[in-house]
């Protein structure tokens, strides 16, 4: 045994010692999830793994004793609490900090909005809190159901190097923020990192879960909201499946269609008398669309805009349609309505990839809705 910054650690020679892990929990089997080449079972294992067991159950610190065990779907701020999570990708986004990518099979709630919309032309809302941008290729491996949370780590933890791609871990006394809409959570000097075994039992429900999900009609819908949506929009593919948003950007083919239930929750321009060009007054807009798994920007053009606005209403009744879409209250004046808190409603629309550039298809990928008009 070692101590290292006053905590103690068993220390594994590969030429001399051998090692067994198990579970914790004092009614779990005796069987080791993972030992070394060289283990050989003692005979009092058994006597001395229930000592164990007792012994940390009986003497859990205060820190452990006062956080919760968690979901996503029930995060919130101002809260300590534990998560068990699946691990899908860990990444250095400075000296001595670390971003992890986790995921439960659960949606983050969600979230409500009040970034001053005046300000979306100049500093718009950021689509994700990714300080290095993931690949596409490392976006494919990401489930299409359920948040992928990322989790800030600003201090060195011994079971970083070996938080392998899609192993289960137990967090301790972690703590989440709401940045720009976007939930995020933050590991303290306090807490702690514990690598489960994919027969852990908290695990095993977490799975289970998750194919029940599957399994229902609500793969993509977010679990957060209700209704399934608003039923404020109308789309030309009304038997279309729905797909999140993840699935789109981690689409092999770089223009494509589909449909995706999402919430807008910026547009620029949102006022009514600005939406159409003042010189030749086809339709331009900017909507920030999320699900639980993605932010996208996603424009209206032209014949687009006409189908979805209902042709060239006036004025005042196209500031009633983005008011509806962005879910600002009724008799809020213009100046008010911009930085008040927003609950968008969730609707359905279809939506299409382009490129602005042949020669950087990938890097100029645009996104269009299309096919879809706002229901009176």
């Amino acid at each position: 045994m070692r101590v290292h910054n006053g905590e103690c650690y068993g220390s594994y020679d590969k030429h001399f010692s051998s090692f067994a892990l198990f579970e914790g929990k004092a009614r779990e089997s005796f069987k080791a999830y993972q030992t070394s080449i060289n283990y050989q079972a003692s005979n009092n294992e058994k006597e001395l793994l229930s000592k164990l067991r007792t012994h940390f159950y009986d003497h859990k610190s205060d820190a452990v004793m006062k956080s919760c065990l968690l979901r996503l779907n029930s995060v919130k701020t101002e809260t300590v609490f534990d998560l068990i999570c699946r691990v899908l990708h860990v990444c250095e986004i400075s000296d001595d900090q670390w971003m992890i990518y986790v995921w439960d099979g659960t949606d983050t709630p969600c979230a409500p909005c009040h970034k001053d919309l005046n300000a979306e032309g100049e500093d718009p809302l950021p689509l994700n809190l990714d300080i290095v941008p993931l690949s596409r290729k490392i976006l494919q491996t990401f489930p299409c159901v359920g948040t992928v949370f990322r989790i800030v780590v600003r201090k060195y933890f011994e079971e970083i190097p070996q938080l392998s791609d899609g192993c289960w871990v137990k967090l301790c006394n972690l703590t989440c923020e709401l940045h720009y809409g976007i939930w995020r959570g933050l590991l303290h000097g306090s807490s702690k990192v514990h690598i489960l075994s994919d027969e852990d039992e908290n695990v095993k429900s977490n799975m289970r879960d998750y194919q029940d999900r599957l399994a229902s009609g609500a793969r993509v819908q977010s679990l957060t909201c209700s209704p399934r949506h608003s039923y404020m929009t109308g789309t030309d593919f009304e038997k279309e499946p729905c797909v999140a948003l993840i699935k789109s950007l981690a689409c092999r083919k770089v223009t494509h269609k589909f449909k995706s239930i999402v919430r807008v929750v910026a547009a620029y321009p949102w006022k009514g008398e600005h939406l159409r060009s003042p010189v030749q007054g086809h339709y331009r807009v900017r909507l920030t669309l999320e699900d639980s798994t993605a932010r996208i920007h996603a424009y209206i053009h032209g014949d687009d805009g006409v189908k979805f606005f209902g042709g060239h209403p006036e004025v005042e009744k196209l500031s009633t349609k983005m008011r509806r879409l962005l879910g600002i209250k009724e008799n809020i004046g213009v100046e008010e309505a911009a930085t008040s808190v927003r609950d968008p409603p969730w609707v359905c629309c279809c939506l299409k990839s382009y490129y602005l550039d042949k020669s950087d298809t990938w890097g100029s990928r645009r996104y269009r809705i299309f096919g879809t008009y706002i229901l009176d």
